[in-house]
């Protein structure tokens, strides 16, 4: 696997159409995300920064980033380990605050719930996290903390 991966996205400014930025209270915050040969998607600012509460903004999407690339990372350990995941969900969330007198995130908090086959080792299915956070492209990317609460359990025989 090369060492060196490139990525590409481009954003278009959709609001424009609703007119100019003539006035921060007014103007249309709705853009539209590509990426070559996927589908395309709408998004906004928050609606406390005056968004589309309908539509995803950069702080979800950096939320879903961290809790997709931990959940790729883990079921990727896992099946290398043959360790047989039947269920994984995460309700994973995000918070900003002022620090060092900038509004930034402060912290991500990882909640997976992972069902593995029955008679499968939870113990290393648990410990599996931790490899999986220490291997998260984006988790290693951020400058905050992002925790991991996860509940291993077996399914019913």
């Amino acid at each position: 696997m090369a060492h060196t991966h490139h990525f590409k996205a481009a954003l278009r400014w959709t609001g424009a159409a609703k007119g100019p930025t003539t006035d921060y209270q007014t103007y249309s915050r709705e853009y539209r995300i590509e990426v070559p040969g996927k589908p395309s998607f709408l998004g906004s600012s928050d609606p406390a920064f005056l968004g589309d509460g309908k539509l995803y903004n950069p702080e979800d999407m950096l939320v879903v980033a961290l809790s997709s690339c931990h959940f790729l990372s883990y079921v990727a350990i896992c099946a290398r380990a043959r360790l047989p995941v039947v269920s994984y969900e995460d309700d994973a969330t995000g918070t900003m605050d002022m620090k060092d007198g900038r509004m930034r995130f402060v912290e991500v908090t990882l909640r997976p719930r992972v069902v593995v086959a029955a008679g499968a080792d939870l113990d290393k299915a648990r410990r599996f996290h931790e490899t999986a956070h220490g291997q998260c492209f984006i988790a290693n990317s951020v400058n905050f903390p992002v925790s991991n609460e996860p509940v291993v359990t077996a399914a019913p025989k």
